[in-house]
């Protein structure tokens, strides 16, 4: 018994020091993209120049220890060099103005407004964690846990996600991948957002439309649908058909992030009154592909149930259903989940899904396409039960009595913070 203890002692031992090893290869938490077809950028004047070669982060490159305690992700995507189109805002879309900053705990963005009133928005494709690292992580030499974990994202992953959702006729913020060199209009963010790779895509709130769609009077986001509703008494309701589709395309694309603030509204006019037709915005956690001894730990389901790794099966589907699905889908049916699965499986053929694909670059497909694919198809095909477990889900955990994630100041009564569709008052 003493020689069984010291044997696990010592293999505890070892494993804690490969563990701190691991993660202690690199001190940096954050890097820019690298630049490889020009030596010298202040000197370069990239007018002269339509690309650049680039890799979005070469931060997250590990040998094999790395690859076993942190997990392989998506490494090679992120090192993989592939070039990206120049863009200049004084001629993007006859000429952009920087609104202000905004961004979440790990995006840098900037929101632009064209010459035609629309709204854009520059999102950092490479990550910042550095609000989220815990101060004892600091104290420990640990950062690296929390900053390498950026590599289960797919640099990519919103391109492909908006390919599939226009195969699917799902509303989608159209992005697409640039590289800002630093120039006057960007003035003081010159130096924050200067030579840097993003996703260039519409923002979830405009009065201009957008959209394919007609009659759209305007596209606002969840907290504004709220006030829309409650505080003008305008008679509008969501199309909860076409909320479902969208929610269940987040299960086939794994994107487990989709809090009340990642959504924007398209109000269209009617003759029942306004319909709220939801928009998907943000899509860096879809394909989400998380390995490796340490991120199986910290994203175990009984520890971290709502990040949720991208496998062929649905591993945990009470962390797949946010307040925001119990607040605008409380009031539904089965029925409805099942026929918008059914939908959804055969109109996503093999070949929309490889279709899908050609917006990567070749590079990138070589890397991560098959594995995608599979995991896909796999989703796709057992779809009507996840929707059936999502909907059941969605009815267990009950209405709410919170506010909504960016509603909080909010003056909601207890009915109008229990459902967008909910009357408990009268």
């Amino acid at each position: 018994m003493k020689k069984v203890s010291i044997i696990l002692l010592g293999v505890v031992i070892i494993l804690i020091g490969l563990i701190y090893f691991s993660v202690s290869g690199t001190q940096k938490t954050f890097e820019t993209c690298t630049i490889s077809n020009f030596e010298e950028l202040q000197s370069t004047n990239f007018r002269n120049h339509d690309s650049v070669l680039i890799a979005p982060s070469t931060l997250y490159e590990a040998n094999l220890l790395k690859d076993l305690v942190q997990g392989s992700n998506y490494r090679n995507a992120w090192s993989e060099k592939v070039k990206f189109p120049i863009v200049f805002l004084d001629t993007l879309y006859g000429g952009m103005e920087i609104i202000k900053e905004g961004g979440g705990k790990q995006t840098h963005s900037l929101k632009l407004h064209s010459k035609n009133d629309i709204i854009y928005t520059l999102r950092s494709v490479t990550k910042d964690p550095e609000k989220l690292i815990p101060e004892i992580a600091e104290d420990l030499g640990l950062e690296n846990i929390i900053v390498d974990g950026i590599s289960a994202q797919h640099p990519y992953a919103a391109i492909l996600a908006a390919e599939l959702a226009q195969a699917l006729d799902i509303l989608h913020t159209h992005p697409r991948m640039v590289f800002i060199p630093k120039q006057d209009v960007l003035g003081d963010f010159n130096e924050k957002f200067g030579n840097r790779l993003f996703l260039l895509e519409y923002e979830t709130e405009s009065k201009t439309n957008w959209t394919s769609l007609k009659n759209v009077s305007e596209i606002i986001e969840t907290k504004d649908l709220q006030k829309l509703k409650f505080e003008t008494k305008a008679k509008i309701s969501v199309d909860q058909e076409a909320l479902i589709k969208v929610r269940l395309f987040d299960l086939l694309i794994g994107d487990w992030d989709r809090h009340a603030e990642q959504w924007g509204w398209v109000i269209q006019k009617s003759d029942r009154g306004n319909i709220a037709i939801p928009v998907a915005g943000d899509r860096d956690n879809a394909f989400f592909n998380i390995s490796g001894l340490i991120p199986s730990i910290i994203t175990n389901k009984n520890i971290e149930p709502l990040v949720r790794p991208f496998e062929k099966e649905i591993d945990h589907m009470p962390g797949l259903v946010y307040p925001f699905d119990r607040y605008f889908l409380s009031n539904t049916s089965e029925e409805m989940f099942i026929k918008q699965a059914s939908e959804l499986q055969k109109n996503l053929s093999d070949k929309k899904i490889g279709k899908a694909f050609e917006a990567w670059p070749d590079e990138i497909r070589k890397l991560n396409e098959k594995e995608i694919t599979d995991k896909l198809k796999s989703r796709r095909d057992k779809l009507q039960e996840y929707a059936a477990q999502f909907f059941q889900q969605i009815q267990e955990q009950g209405k709410l009595s919170e506010a909504l994630k960016g509603s909080e100041d909010l003056e909601l009564s207890s009915s109008q913070l229990a459902c967008f569709e909910c009357d408990l008052e009268n």
